[in-house]
């Protein structure tokens, strides 16, 4: 099998083989609609079928595996959010890497960019290790939770508009659900500082009626009813940025330590 069938024993598996399946985007509105809690939402996200390029690419990826990871299985699935149920600081990401996230079943976890970020939240006291290699190795996110803006590994990295579309009420309703908690959110890369503000509009964050230019270390004050919430642009630590320079440990060390500071 190309994947890792829900309930069977995967370190953190939010989803049962009872978990309601989405197979088109009008599921994904009501499955995402319908979750009360983390948990339930989750374990939906884990399972969702409703892209079938995808559905496809993910699939094929853990089947055919890459020459380093060939005796290992993948997890071939939609990887869900993860971290603090109330978290302090959310952190947006674009979606998981083909060996990365879609192989170990956790975001930004055993590729070379959650390299980086581990190791400048572990320095900033936002994380228990300074490595995330794989499900159920130890890793806990302290007061911060991830959340991918699409849920499958893309072709290219790149997905299609309707992917997106088809995605977002599963990033929408995690956002409404960790919003009463949250004081600061960091978006890592312009696509994720796109994605994130018709989420956070549709959580019930009052915006700007125009969304400021991303840039790494910009700053945007907004409201989740009476109390402020920081919005913060990173950018994202792919092994293209790190590798020129773009971006530097201390460079992420400075957001990840200015974002700590004011969810206090």
């Amino acid at each position: 099998m190309s994947f890792v069938p829900p309930g069977t024993g995967w370190p953190d598996d939010p989803a049962t083989p009872d978990t309601p399946v989405a197979l088109d985007p009008a599921d994904v509105r009501r499955l995402a609609a319908g979750s009360g809690t983390l948990a339930e939402l989750t374990a939906r996200q884990s399972v969702c079928r409703a892209c079938p390029r995808l559905v496809e690419w993910r699939e094929e990826v853990a089947e055919v595996k890459r020459r380093m990871f060939a005796d290992e299985t993948y997890w071939g699935r939609p990887v869900p959010g993860w971290g603090a149920e109330e978290p302090r600081i959310l952190l947006v990401g674009l979606a998981p890497a083909a060996h990365g996230g879609n192989r170990t079943g956790r975001i930004f976890t055993g590729d070379r960019s959650g390299d980086w970020l581990f190791a400048s939240l572990h320095r900033c006291g936002l994380a228990a290790q300074e490595t995330s290699t794989y499900a159920g190795d130890g890793q806990e996110l302290l007061g911060t939770r991830v959340v991918a803006s699409v849920r499958c590994a893309p072709p290219a990295n790149k997905p299609l508009p309707a992917e997106k579309a088809a995605c977002f009420p599963w990033m929408a309703r995690e956002v409404s659900l960790v919003a009463p908690y949250v004081r600061v959110v960091v978006a890592l890369g312009g696509f994720a500082w796109q994605a994130m503000w018709p989420a956070l509009r549709e959580a019930g964050y009052a915006l700007p009626r125009s969304r400021p230019p991303f840039g790494h270390g910009a700053e945007v004050e907004v409201a989740y009813g009476e109390r402020p919430v920081t919005l913060i642009g990173c950018y994202h630590p792919s092994q293209q940025n790190t590798f020129t320079g773009r971006v530097t440990a201390h460079m992420l060390d400075e957001i990840f330590e200015r974002a700590r500071s004011l969810a206090v």
